[in-house]
């Protein structure tokens, strides 16, 4: 470990150390040519005295020096100082994709698909350059604080020598290729397999390939077909799916041959999730799944068996696996002569039996056992297709967690397909499936569920507030949702007009829900009823019947008699709130004779004066009143009076003086007549 302080190369800084790999230290350091901060591997001590490996370690550096794009970590330099052989590159804040998909348990489709775009983007770059990454897995994946994702360690698993598994690199076996394990060579297709493994592990959570050790690992990528990975995540798009087993295809020709094939098919993925265009090669002779011989998985468990690279474990791999070709291809030829021999054998053995079967069953040899050997065939038959099938259970009302662990207990799976409303069955249930439920099917198969939804959902129609009520109901109906009517006073809206609704307009509610309609009734008011002429008595008890108050004052008039109404106030016709007072003048006797001599006048006095319309009038409620001899009469109280005109109805007084006329518009006095006259009739 370095000391903080450290310069390496006249340049780098070291700061403070940020990681440590199998290989190498990694440190933050502080660039004083170029005045920034970068990153710098330095090798292990237990690796520097391997001069083959400070050689490829160099040589492949100085290769990813050459790569410069926006998804790879790239490399600046590369240099030794004191026995220190060290890659400087960028430093990069943020987290790695690991860590990542530890603190989230699984990405979702859109996530995971962008990282693989990227990743994919980088790889690209690498691989237009001839370089070969070796190690693609989300401990080399780190996604920067402003979301660009970026690959790292280019070249360092090329340097430990790509065609061995040592302890140094086992790390890694959970996303390394068959031909990685297998000692093969790796190429482009390498890379994307191992790719394929991470797009699994961020889809799913988890590796399609675990183990107590890196050696049943191994043999797992060699042997064992991957689990689909919708089994552990239902709702995985068809495509996203197809592209992920197509990346992780044990025969490296059933692979996508190079990344820009697969960059194209993610991109397609988001466009059309559950399309079905993602075609595979079929499957040859030479892409059947590997079986390890015994004295391979000795050479596998001789290599991991080291310890930090020990030599005597490095020395057993590295004969293994940097075999010549050549001697490769004379061994795959010895076996392949030899396994043709002994195939020879066995197809001549074959057809020595099939003689005999045939010339049996002419001379009648086999008669006598023909319905117990059909028999023991359908049998045999019976119990294959017994082993081989699955009767598919009913997954309706179960939730997709509860479908998929009754369909992994029968070897099936489950995925989700689609969703629809339903009355029958609650959110997030199964409504239907495909297959049906009691249908024999192979191990393996997936089972599509159509999910529920919830009820249906209807949405309150917008525009019923201030269309009427029948009008309302009308919409309500149509769009399948039941009406109720309550009435309530509003001054603002028109009687029989919807003031609100609940729930408000725009709300998605079930089907078949009942939706309130607030109308209006108008006011809580009456109108003033024209009583002049009746008798007060008459008078009063009409008001009290339409729930207004009164009061009685006397005056007098010719035109009526004796105890009728002559005036009221309000003037008839005005609406006014229930409980208001209405003033009744009822015509007296008494105020009609006059109490003076000789005047010869019959004690009545007019004013005939004329009142037009004021210019500043603004069509509000008018009251007018006589001050009199220190009397107020109310002489007018309705709408505009001057609708027809002047206003020149006369004004009676029993005073010969003269009074002053208040006009009020809407409670507030606007204008006033001083001095007017009034004469005796």
């Amino acid at each position: 470990m370095l000391k903080e302080g450290i310069v390496l190369g006249d340049r780098y800084e070291v700061i403070s150390r940020i990681g440590s790999g199998g290989m190498a230290d990694v440190y933050k350091a502080r660039d004083h040519k170029l005045s920034r901060l970068v990153a710098v591997k330095v090798m292990k001590a237990e690796f520097r005295e391997d001069t083959s490996f400070v050689a490829k370690f160099q040589k492949e550096a100085q290769a990813a020096a050459r790569l410069s794009h926006p998804n790879v970590v790239n490399v600046f330099d590369v240099g030794e100082d004191r026995g220190l052989y060290y890659i400087v590159m960028e430093l990069v804040e943020g987290i790695t994709l690991k860590n990542y998909i530890t603190k989230k348990g699984k990405l979702s489709v859109k996530e995971a698909t962008s990282i693989a775009i990227q990743v994919s983007l980088g790889l690209q770059a690498a691989h237009n350059q001839g370089i070969i990454h070796r190690d693609v897995k989300p401990q080399n994946i780190i996604i920067s604080t402003d979301g660009k994702v970026k690959l790292s360690d280019f070249g360092i698993a090329k340097a430990t020598n790509s065609n061995t598994i040592t302890a140094n690199v086992m790390g890694s076996v959970h996303y390394s290729s068959p031909e990685q394990v297998r000692g093969g060579v790796s190429d482009a297709r390498s890379d994307i397999y191992s790719l394929g493994i991470t797009m699994y592990e961020m889809v799913t959570g988890r590796v399609p390939f675990d183990g107590d050790t890196t050696v049943s690992i191994a043999i797992k990528h060699l042997q064992e077909e991957i689990v689909p990975p919708s089994r552990y995540t239902p709702d995985l798009p068809h495509a996203l799916e197809q592209i992920i087993l197509k990346c992780t295809q044990k025969n490296q020709n059933r692979r996508y041959q190079n990344v820009g094939e697969l960059i194209e098919d993610l991109k397609r993925s988001l466009l059309d999730p559950q399309g079905d265009f993602v075609t595979m090669a079929p499957i040859s002779a030479d892409g059947q799944t590997v079986r390890v011989s015994d004295g391979e998985l000795k050479e596998i468990r001789n290599g991991i068996s080291g310890k930090n690279g020990q030599r005597s474990g490095d020395k057993k791999i590295r004969k293994y696996s940097e075999e010549p070709e050549k001697d490769r291809d004379d061994g795959k030829s010895s076996k392949l002569e030899k396994g043709l021999t002994i195939g020879g054998f066995i197809i001549g053995a074959i057809i020595i039996i099939i003689l005999i079967f045939v010339l049996g069953n002419m001379f009648g040899i086999f008669k006598t056992n023909r319905n117990s050997s059909s028999s023991e065939s359908a049998a045999a038959a019976s119990s294959s297709v017994t082993e081989d099938t699955v009767e598919v259970p009913d997954f309706s009302g179960m939730t997709v967690d509860e479908a998929t662990a009754a369909a992994n207990q029968r070897g099936i799976g489950v995925r989700k397909k689609s969703t629809e409303s339903s009355d029958k069955y609650a959110e997030g249930e199964v409504i239907s499936q495909d297959p049906a439920a009691g249908t024999k099917v192979a191990k393996a198969t997936t089972i599509y569920l159509t999910v529920s939804s919830g009820k249906a959902t209807v949405t309150v129609p917008s525009g019923l507030v201030g269309r009427s009520q029948s009008e309302a109901e009308s919409a309500l109906s149509s769009a399948g949702l039941v009406s109720s009517v309550e009435l309530q006073t509003d001054s603002s809206v028109a009687v029989g007009n919807v003031i609100s609704v609940d729930p408000e307009e725009g709300t998605e509610v079930e089907a078949g829900a009942t939706v309130k309609l607030y109308v209006s009734k108008g006011t809580d008011d009456v109108s003033v009823p024209d009583l002049r002429g009746y008798d007060e008595d008459t008078a009063k008890s009409s008001l009290t019947k339409l729930g207004l108050k009164y009061e009685v004052t006397t005056g007098s008039s010719e035109s009526y008699g004796e105890g009728e109404v002559i005036r009221m106030s309000p003037a008839p016709g005005k609406r006014v709130a229930a409980g208001t007072t209405v003033t009744l003048t009822v015509n007296s006797s008494s105020s009609n004779t006059s109490t003076g001599t000789g005047t010869g006048t019959s004690g009545k006095y007019v004013c005939k004066k004329t009142f037009a319309e004021p210019s500043d009038y603004n069509g509000g409620s008018v009251r007018m009143e006589l001050v009199q001899d220190g009397k107020t009469t109310v002489i007018y109280d309705g709408d505009n009076p001057w609708t027809n005109g002047d206003y020149s109805e006369p004004i009676e007084s029993t005073s010969g003086s003269t009074g002053t006329i208040y006009i009020y518009e809407d409670g507030v006095r606007k204008w006033q007549y001083s001095n007017v006259e009034f004469e005796a009739e």
